[in-house]
């Protein structure tokens, strides 16, 4: 097991390492780890809040585009932009300004703004392109909402 350093365990008369300390849990959940950016959008004639998803929104955003066809899952990405950036705009109170209802006519909005937002949202909520290009790889729903890559069909 590795040695861990603190105040409490440091001899007397040494100061302890610097360095980050060891976080509790209640430490990790009052974080404020939910990052917010104003992006400029021109399309729109003027600015949106766009704020980093929950590890419970990331993974409603994953299950949103899971299907079921024929008894086999699928992914089905028709409108995965607007659905990701309908969960990330917030309004200047923090509150989202969108519901899912709202996914298909922000959808039919210009693509150039939805993809400026969606970038942010992206990297705000930590979704990487392998992310997004992984989820449309033989890819399969789990029980939470992420995806598992499916083996190769032989």
């Amino acid at each position: 097991m590795p040695e861990t350093t603190d105040a409490s365990t440091v001899p007397a008369g040494l100061a302890p390492k610097p360095g980050p300390q060891l976080l509790t849990g209640d430490q990790i959940l009052e974080a404020a780890d939910r990052p917010t950016r104003d992006v400029a959008v021109p399309e729109w004639g003027g600015i949106v809040r766009v704020r980093g998803l929950d590890g419970t929104g990331r993974d409603e955003y994953f299950a949103s585009m899971a299907k079921i066809r024929d008894g086999r899952p699928y992914l089905d990405t028709e409108n995965a932009t607007a659905k990701l950036v309908a969960r990330c705009i917030v309004g200047a109170d923090g509150e989202p300004l969108f519901t899912q209802q709202d996914v298909h006519a922000l959808g039919r909005k210009s693509g150039a703004a939805l993809d400026r937002v969606f970038s942010m949202a992206q990297s705000l909520s930590g979704l990487t392109d392998e992310d997004m290009a992984e989820l449309g790889k033989g890819s399969t729903p789990t029980l939470n909402g992420s995806f598992t890559s499916a083996s190769p069909e032989r």
